[in-house]
This record gives structure tokens, C-alpha cells and sequence, in this order.
């Protein structure tokens, strides 16, 4: 190498000149000069000292947004306050009283009280208000950044917060309302242009994206196996190696490539990498300005950092999955976490032996930012809504942690590089010409940046995507489908498999367009077709955003709010709750195809199908549960059945993008079984549920039905045989003397009932895979556990045939209570082969002597609740229990022979004073006359009585079979309510007509049901008033 090599800051006042040579093993000479200028800093010929690094605290700033669209459907409540410009406040939804205060150096309210400006910009309604617009966050933050970068500090801006939180609102911005990034670079080209002209600028622009720890440039086109690699300099530390950096003369430029960025970003986010939530967009801006009279420079590296959706770190996010530790997915923000939980106890005084920074791609390019050189800003972006509270609080402690990390900035200066411009605009005057696709993406800042220009004449459907040999139906392939433009008209053709939506609905044929038709390709790629100039109008294209496409999607599919049961409520208003679940549904449905189609890329063989729990379910009093969305997984091949809550299968599916991501670098894909995401041990299925109505116990009338096991969809599953009956504490069941007209004649008094399960008729489980087994579970009253009948295998219509007694020693009001108004629930369990069978530990039940469950023990509990010195004692005092009710039932027991035999003396009674009656005086003739009447009367009086116990039967038997009739009409009231109209308008007619003999039946059910009691009621009567006459 010849020529000078400039070596910047050494302290001089004259030049100096430094050549020696060396050699190499080859013999070949290689001259090094030194050059040693005189430095421009020196004060009169003193030497100037080295500046100083200056100790900077993170700045942190909070942000909380408006209430989405969806909280508002929600119902949501604001849950955050601000009284002051550095003042937080969060209260618990589920305690009011109980709130949290945090400070930090700035609090923005961007929440309420804000109105549009003639330019769209949102300003504050009230010129006193609290609102904080884009301007205002751009003044504190914006400006601080640029300051800094003047001086020559490094400079650094973190947007944390979850999803959807408005992390890129602040950042980037929306409409005519620009964020930090742009109004940035505006105003440091606005700057440059006001500059002195004996100074130079260069300014470079890159972007990058951090995905599952690879790094993709979003300058470039080509995408790299495996991502960039992040190597490590002694003097430039960290950096990616490869990263394009672009020149840039003007704000132009810096917007179109933050374009193409954006671009690339959503064709990745397409062919199934990353979503904008779930990775980390970092954008730098290298400044130099140059000074040439000194030949010198200050150089700043603007770092601008959107993170990804903090909730994907929450480990209860795949709560109760075996793999929630495995995704890469959420490795990058824990180590982000550890790194400034480190940093700030670093700041406290505590002793810190490491700092992660080497764990993650994320925090060693973040190295500097955190605890080093630069001067770094933070600005947490919050939800106000009520249902965020748990991520909302997270987000607000990562911030307070954040605050106490303390930097070391300096000014940087290095010696002038002079780099090659260039910049090539591309022009779209085809938008005015020819119909074409926009792109329409889940975040709103990567919406309409892709066009696809349809010309005249047949064309595959050419968006960006890598080149693909093998044929993936969901992604966008080179040929996917053909788009023709003929004759003033535009058709769209599928591919083979290739999948393809209209309007909701797939096609496999030709299908023409027509202007503002949605199209998704593949399972999530989502374009709006803009027809010819002539067709086009006055529209709102905002209206088509993602929701909209997912909704139509979801409703061609069979699925809406009201099918849920979201307008159930009666007052005509949508449940919040319901709508939530909706929500979720539709969120879901693109995740559940790709999901699908990775399983079949990869030959997994796994169906995954959305569906709602306790869609058609209620608790025993017949109230609707809490709906949430959950996967149904089936193995086609051995049928084997999983079903996963909505957050294991999100974290699933981070898994399998990894391991899939490996298939497509040609990787090997192969895992073990445990670490292998489409992979879980064979488990127990909850097939169903049954309601059997209690109210004929509480009259002490036996049950015999056939009840209908109704799964989540509100379809029939199967069919329960029960009977439910009283019984004496021997198991002898009780007949209809022993019925009651009104349930307090039980209270206070031992009540003995069997619950017999008998058959499962018509199992569809078992029906589907003769190999499959079933289990029945119930739980009555305040009975601490569920208690399981034994497995059965391999029968369709499996004989359970199984008997509990229970007994309740005093029946209490409660108990009586949810008799009259409660149902048993009896669950249905689907068994497969290898999965653990269901059991319960008898240990925790009350049993009497008899070896009968005891229920309605509340009072037994109190008691032995207050004894609880030693084990001993309680066990004592239980057997004096028992043996205490054991003596009362005696005492019934002779207090009833007593009874019986104070009747035989009486009437023996009688029948001497009937003999002796000759031989009293006339005085008593009277009295004696009317003993003598005695016995008849008697007579009377007993047949009246028992009449009247005749009547007392009549009238419980009329009971019985109305309360039988009852619960059949009970049943069909619930079907009623569950059944849902066909989408298809050429299924109504029969629907309708369905409906109404449904409706016909049930009115007719209920009108005999009463008809009957009151004719059975009348008679009755009719007969106890003939007997009073009688007696008169």
C-alpha cells in the first residue's frame, strides 16, 4: 500500500511527515507514511483537552393512544391517567381502588380531546387542553435527537410497547399526521440547506428487519439463507456485515427508500416471514459534517427503532405449553429485558457480573444505545383500554427500569470519506392508465405501498416474491395466477392448487373482476382490485382496510358475530364479551390456514379448524359461559385430537414459521419429537355436555330421561340415559306416597337420591374411530370434586351402568334452592389410545356410615372448621354426628309405633264406653247420645283423612308428570335458542319452515303441559269439596 494514512486527534501544532518500509516473506517493499496534522483546537499554541464523555440517563417518555375500534366494540374503560406532563397513572379494572404511579421525563395524553385541522391533522380541541399531537412529541423528542447529532452524539429512539399500542403511529406516522422518523429527516435537510457553505454533509439511510434472530436488509432485494451475519470489530464493535447504506442528497430520497423499505417488508410479511408485530425494524441515519478548514469530521449515527409487540415475550402467552420456552420468536426483547434489568441495577449501586448484549442479534447492534455511547430515548406506547391493563403495566415497569440505565456519550470525529451518490426515481403514470392490485396489509402503515399494474394482455400474477421451485398453495408464486386484460375487462385464473379468494369466497375457474372486488392470494395476501379509469369514482378506499377482507372472509365461511350469540343479550345491544371472541375468530382465521399449510409442506399430517368453546354451552342454571376461541388439531392419518387455547396455538406457530423457515433455506427440518411444534402427547377430549334439570328432587319424584350431549358447536354429540332417584338411606327407592307438595317439607331432613348413568347411545367419537373410548364426569352441589365413571372402549353405544348415592343429613335452604333452579352437568370425555385416563381422589368426600357421599355440608364443614385442633377431634366429632342422626331416625322410627299404637287404645277405648252406655243415669243420656256418636264420627273423620292423603298423592303425581313435561320443553327451548339461520338464501325457505314447526311444537308442548296440571288440579278440588260436604 502507498500513500498517506491520516491519523485524526493527535494533539499537534506543526505537520509532521512519518515513512518507513517494510517487506514482506515475498520480498515485496511496502511504504507506510504517517501524516500528523496540527490541530485546529489548540488555544494560543495550548494544547486542548480531549472532551470528556458525559454521563446521560435514558429520556423516557410515555404515550397513550385513542381507544381502538375494537375496544370501543368492547366496551373497554379507560384505565390510564395523566395530571401532570411527567405523572402516569394506572388503576387495577378488577380493584379501582388500587392504582400504580409512575414518573418519567415526559407523559404525552394523546387519548381524547383532539379534533382534525383543515390540513387532517390532529390538533388539541381546546387551546388549554392536555392533548399531545405528533407536533408536540416531535418538539420534546425530534428535536432532542437532532440536537444531539449537530454535536456529534450518537443518538438513539426505542418504540416499545405491545401490539397495536401506537408504537408506529409515533414513529413513522399516518396521513397528513408525520411521526418522529420523517419529520427527523426533513428538518435535518432543511438544516443542512441554512448551513455554512465551508462545510460539507453526508448523510447515509439503511433499514433493516430483526425476524426469529436473522437480519434481512429492506434495501435489498435479495434475500440471503439464514439472514445477514452480525459481526464483531474492536473498533466498530457490532455491526451487519453486507448491510446496504445508501447515500442521500435531499428528504426525497430518505422517503423513498423508507418506501421500498416498507415494500420489501411486506412482501416478506406476504410470503410468510415476518408481520410487522412480530419483528424489529431498526433504521440508521449516518451523519457526518465535514469541516474543511480542518479537515476534520463529527459523525452521528441516528438509530430509530421500531421493537416488536411486547406481549410476545409474556411467557403466559403459551401458558400450559410444553414448548413456550423454544420460540426464537420472543428471545430478542427477554435478552432486550435482562439487558437493561442489568444495566439498571448496574445504575443502583448493585454489583453486575455480565451484561447479556452477546445473547441476542437485537441487543448486541443495541450495545451502544444501552449503557454506552449514545444518547438514548425511550418512548412507551400504551393502550388506555381496561382489557390491556396486564400489558399496559408491564410496559410501564420495562420503562421505569429503562430510565435508570445510564449512558456515556461522547463526540464523535473522524477523518473525511467521500462516497459515491446515487439514487434511481421510479414513476407509476401507469396508475392513471391501467387497472391494478393494491396491497392491503394488518398494519395500516404498509397498506397501499405495493401496486401491481395489470396491461393489456395475459400475465402471471408477478408480485415480488423469491424464486420458488416446489408449489406452496399459500404463498404468492411467480405463478400463482393470471391476471388477463382483454377487451376492457379483467379476469383472474388460479394456478393448479394455487389458492385464490374473491370476495370472500375461493375459486378455481376464471373468475372476472370488477372494480373495488377483493382478492386474497394464497391464505393472508390481501389485494384490492382498482378497475379502469372509467369505473372508478368518488370512493373511500379507507373502508377496505384488513378487517374488512377477514370480515367478508369470515361471514363466506359461515361465520358472524350474531352466529356466536353476540345480540343474545335481549336489550338489542352487542355482548362485548362475544364480540371480543369474534374478533379473535377472524384474527385467527389467516394464522389457522397457514398453519395448515405448513403441516402439509412439511408432512405433518395435521388438520387445524377454529371453533368456540361453549358456543351452545351454559352453567347449571342455564346462563351462557364465557366463550373463547380454541384449535381443534386432527391427525388424518391415526385421528388422533388436540385442542389448543388460542395462546398455545399462537406460540405454536411461531414455531413451526421457524422450523418451516428452515425447510425453505433448505435446511434440515427434522426435530425431535419433543421439540417438534405439530407434535403433543395424546390427550383426553372434551367432547360435550348434558343438562339434567334437578327441580323433581326437590319433590322428592324420581327421573328417568334421555338427555342430549350437546358439543360446541350445539350439536348433537350423543345421548344420555339417567335416572335420578330418591331414595330411603337403604337404597330403596322412594314411591309417591313419599312425594311433597313444596320442598320446605324437606328442609331440616335427611334426603337420600341416586344418580345412575346408565347408557351413552349414538357416540359420534366412537363412531368416527371404533378404537376410541369415553368417560362421563359430573359434579353436584359443593361437591369438591368431579367424580369420573369408569373408561369404556371400543362401543358405539358403551353400557355405563354406573350408581352414586348421595345424602345430605339437613337439608338446607340453599341446597333446596338449587334443586328447584339448577341442572346437573354432566360432561362427555373422549379417550384415545395412549392418553391417561381421567380418575378422582375419593379422599377429599364426606361419606357416612353407610359409605354415601355426603353433599349440603356446609353446616358439617362450619362445625368441623371450628375444630380444627387436632385431626383427631374432627374425626370424633364426625362419628358423633353420624351416630346423633343414626338415634333421631330411631327416635322417628318409635315415635312412629307410638303413634300407631295410641290409635288401638283409643279405639279400645271407645268400644268400652260403647258397652257400659245402658247402665248410665238419664242426666247423661245426652252425653252418653253423643259418645255414642263418637266412633262414627271418628269414622268419618278418619276416611276424610285418609281422602285427604289420597288427594296429597293425586296432586304430586299431576306435579310429576308436569315437571317432566317441563324439562322436555326446557330442552327444546335450548335447541331452540342455538339454532342458527343457514348463510345460503336458498337454505332459509327451509329453515324458516323448520323453525316455526320447532316453534309450533314447543307452544303446543307447553300449552298441553299446563292444560293437563289444571284439569289434574281441578279434579282435585272438585273431589275435596265433595268430601267436605260430606263431612258437613
Amino acid at each position: 500500500m502507498n500513500g498517506p494514512l491520516i491519523i485524526d486527534c493527535l494533539e499537534t501544532d506543526c505537520f509532521c511527515w512519518l515513512s518507513f518500509q517494510c517487506f514482506s516473506v515475498k520480498h515485496k517493499r511496502c511504504t507506510f507514511c504517517i501524516i500528523f496534522l496540527p490541530n485546529s483546537n489548540t488555544n494560543n499554541g495550548k494544547m486542548m483537552k480531549m472532551p470528556m464523555p458525559s454521563i446521560d440517563s435514558v429520556k423516557v417518555a410515555v404515550r397513550v393512544r385513542p381507544f381502538s375500534q375494537r375496544e370501543k366494540n368492547s366496551g373497554s374503560k379507560c384505565v390510564i391517567s395523566m395530571h401532570s406532563r411527567t405523572t402516569t397513572i394506572i388503576q387495577d379494572p378488577k380493584n379501582p381502588g388500587h392504582t400504580k404511579t409512575f414518573t418519567f421525563d415526559l407523559a404525552y395524553w394523546s387519548h381524547n380531546g383532539f379534533q382534525k385541522d383543515k390540513d387532517g391533522v390532529f390538533i388539541s380541541a381546546d387551546p388549554g387542553g392536555k392533548f399531545a399531537g405528533q407536533k408536540e412529541v416531535f418538539h420534546d423528542l425530534g428535536r432532542g435527537i437532532l440536537d444531539s447529532a449537530w454535536q456529534g452524539y450518537n443518538t438513539t429512539l426505542l418504540a416499545y410497547g405491545q401490539t397495536g399500542s401506537g408504537k408506529s403511529y409515533s414513529m413513522i406516522g399516518f396521513g397528513a399526521n408525520k411521526g418522529i422518523i420523517p419529520n427527523v429527516c426533513e428538518e435535518l435537510f432543511q438544516a443542512i440547506e441554512n448551513r455554512d457553505k465551508n462545510q460539507e454533509y453526508q448523510v447515509t439511510f439503511s433499514m433493516l428487519e430483526i425476524y426469529n434472530e436473522q437480519v434481512r436488509d429492506l434495501l435489498s432485494r435479495i434475500k440471503k439463507p439464514g439472514g445477514l451475519k452480525v459481526r464483531e470489530d474492536q473498533q466498530l464493535g457490532f455491526y451487519v456485515d453486507g448491510l446496504k447504506s445508501v447515500p442521500c442528497e435531499n428528504y426525497a430520497q430518505i422517503e423513498r427508500l423508507m418506501e421500498q423499505g416498507a415494500k420489501i417488508r411486506t412482501t416478506a410479511s406476504t410470503n410468510m416471514n415476518a408481520s410487522s408485530s412480530r419483528s424489529h425494524m431498526v433504521i440508521t441515519i449516518q451523519f457526518k459534517q465535514v469541516f474543511l478548514d480542518r479537515h476534520l469530521t463529527k459523525q452521528s449515527s441516528i438509530n430509530l427503532v421500531d421493537l416488536a409487540g411486547s406481549e410476545r415475550q409474556k411467557s403466559s402467552g403459551s401458558e400450559g405449553d410444553r414448548l413456550r420456552e423454544g420460540s426464537r420468536v420472543n428471545l430478542s426483547l427477554t435478552n432486550l429485558g435482562n439487558v437493561i434489568s442489568a444495566l439498571a441495577d448496574a445504575a443502583m449501586g448493585k454489583k453486575v457480573l455480565h451484561v447479556p448484549y452477546r445473547d441476542s442479534v437485537l441487543t448486541k447492534l443495541l450495545q451502544s444505545a444501552l449503557g454506552g455511547n449514545s444518547r438514548t430515548t425511550l418512548i412507551a406506547a400504551i393502550s388506555p383500554a381496561d382489557i390491556c391493563y396486564e400489558e399496559t403495566l408491564s410496559t410501564l415497569r420495562y420503562a421505569e427500569r429503562a430510565k435508570k440505565i445510564r449512558n456515556k456519550a461522547i463526540v464523535n470525529t473522524s477523518t473525511l470519506m467521500r462516497e459515491s451518490r446515487a439514487e434511481n426515481d421510479r414513476l407509476l403514470p401507469m396508475m392513471k392508465t391501467f387497472p391494478h392490485l393494491l396491497n392491503i396489509n394488518e398494519d395500516p402503515q404498509l397498506t397501499g405501498v405495493l401496486k401491481h399494474f395489470i396491461q393489456a394482455g395475459t400475465y402471471p400474477s408477478q408480485l415480488p416474491t423469491p424464486a420458488l421451485t416446489h408449489s406452496y398453495p399459500f404463498r404468492i408464486l411467480d405463478k400463482h395466477a393470471s391476471f388477463t386484460n382483454s377487451g376492457g375487462k379483467v379476469t383472474v385464473t388460479p394456478y393448479s392448487k394455487c389458492k385464490v379468494i374473491v370476495n370472500g369466497v375461493p375459486i378455481t375457474t376464471k373468475t372476472k373482476l370488477q372494480h373495488l372486488d377483493r382478492i386474497i392470494l394464497g391464505s393472508n395476501s390481501a389485494y384490492l382490485y382498482i378497475g379502469f379509469p372509467s369505473e372508478r369514482g368518488s370512493e373511500d378506499l379507507s373502508r377496505f382496510d384488513y378487517d374488512f377482507f377477514q370480515l367478508e372472509r369470515a361471514a363466506a365461511e359461515g361465520v358472524s358475530a350474531d352466529k356466536l350469540g353476540a345480540m343474545n343479550s335481549g336489550d338489542g345491544k352487542a355482548d362485548p364479551s362475544v364480540l371480543a371472541v369474534f374478533q379473535d375468530y377472524v384474527k385467527l382465521m389467516p394464522l389457522v390456514a397457514e398453519a395448515n399449510q405448513m403441516s402439509e409442506e412439511l408432512k405433518k399430517g395435521l388438520n387445524m379448524e377454529l371453533k368456540v368453546k361453549n358456543l351452545a354451552s351454559s352453567d347449571s342454571r342455564g346462563c351462557d359461559l364465557q366463550k373463547e376461541v380454541t384449535v381443534k388439531v386432527t391427525h388424518q392419518r391415526t385421528h388422533q385430537v388436540w385442542i389448543w387455547s388460542k395462546a398455545k396455538f399462537i406460540n405454536r406457530k411461531f414455531l413451526m414459521e421457524e422450523l418451516y423457515q428452515r425447510f425453505l433455506d433448505g435446511e434440515d427440518s427434522q426435530v425431535s419429537q419433543e421439540d417438534d411444534p405439530f407434535w403433543d402427547p395424546v390427550e383426553v377430549v372434551h367432547l360435550g355436555s348434558a343438562h339434567i334439570w334437578l327441580q323433581s328432587l326437590a319433590y322428592c319424584m324420581k327421573f328417568e330421561e334421555q338427555v342430549e350431549f350437546l358439543n360446541c358447536d350445539g350439536l348433537e354429540e350423543a345421548v344420555l340415559h339417567i335416572h335420578i332417584n330418591p331414595c330411603s338411606p337403604t337404597g330403596q327407592a322412594r314411591g309417591e306416597e313419599d312425594v311433597v307438595t313444596d320442598p320446605v317439607d324437606l328442609l331440616g331432613k335427611r334426603m337420600d337420591f341416586q344418580i345412575r348413568l346408565v347408557q351413552c347411545l349414538g357416540t359420534k367419537w366412537l363412531k368416527e374411530d371404533a378404537e376410541r373410548g369415553v368417560q362421563m364426569g359430573y359434579r353436584i352441589y359443593d361437591l369438591p370434586n368431579i367424580l369420573y365413571t369408569k373408561p369404556v372402549w371400543k362401543t358405539v353405544n358403551p353400557q355405563i351402568d354406573e350408581t352414586v348415592q348421595f345424602t345430605t343429613l339437613n337439608a338446607s335452604q340453599e341446597f333446596l334452592n338449587y334443586l328447584q333452579t339448577n341442572a346437573l352437568i354432566v360432561d362427555l370425555w373422549g379417550l384415545q389410545e395412549g392418553c391417561a385416563e381421567l380418575s378422582c381422589s375419593r379422599l377429599d368426600l364426606m361419606v357416612t356410615g353407610e359409605g354415601h357421599i355426603l353433599v349440603d355440608t356446609k353446616k358439617i364443614s362450619t362445625l368441623m372448621d371450628t375444630s380444627q385442633s387436632t385431626s383427631n377431634q374432627i374425626a370424633e366429632l364426625y362419628l358423633k354426628l353420624l351416630k346423633l342422626e343414626q338415634e333421631t331416625e330411631l327416635l322417628r322410627n318409635i315415635n312412629r309405633v307410638l303413634r300407631e299404637e295410641n290409635v288401638l287404645l283409643k279405639e279400645s277405648i271407645e268400644r268400652t264406653s260403647s258397652s257400659q252406655e245402658a247402665h248410665q243415669p238419664s242426666s247423661t243420656r245426652k252425653i252418653t247420645w253423643m259418645t255414642a256418636q263418637g266412633p262414627a264420627a271418628r269414622e268419618i273423620n278418619q276416611m276424610c283423612t285418609t281422602q285427604q292423603a289420597s288427594f296429597d298423592r293425586e296432586f304430586a303425581r299431576a306435579l310429576k308428570v308436569f315437571y317432566q313435561s317441563m324439562n322436555v320443553a326446557r330442552g327444546q327451548f335450548l335447541k331452540l335458542r342455538h339454532y342458527k339461520p343457514p348463510e345460503d338464501d336458498q337454505m332459509l325457505r327451509p329453515f324458516v319452515h323448520q323453525q316455526s314447526q320447532m316453534l309450533k311444537d314447543f307452544g303446543d308442548l307447553l300449552e298441553s303441559s299446563m292444560w293437563k296440571l289444571k284439569n289434574d288440579v281441578a279434579l282435585i278440588v272438585k273431589q275435596k269439596k265433595e268430601c267436605l260436604s260430606h263431612m258437613e
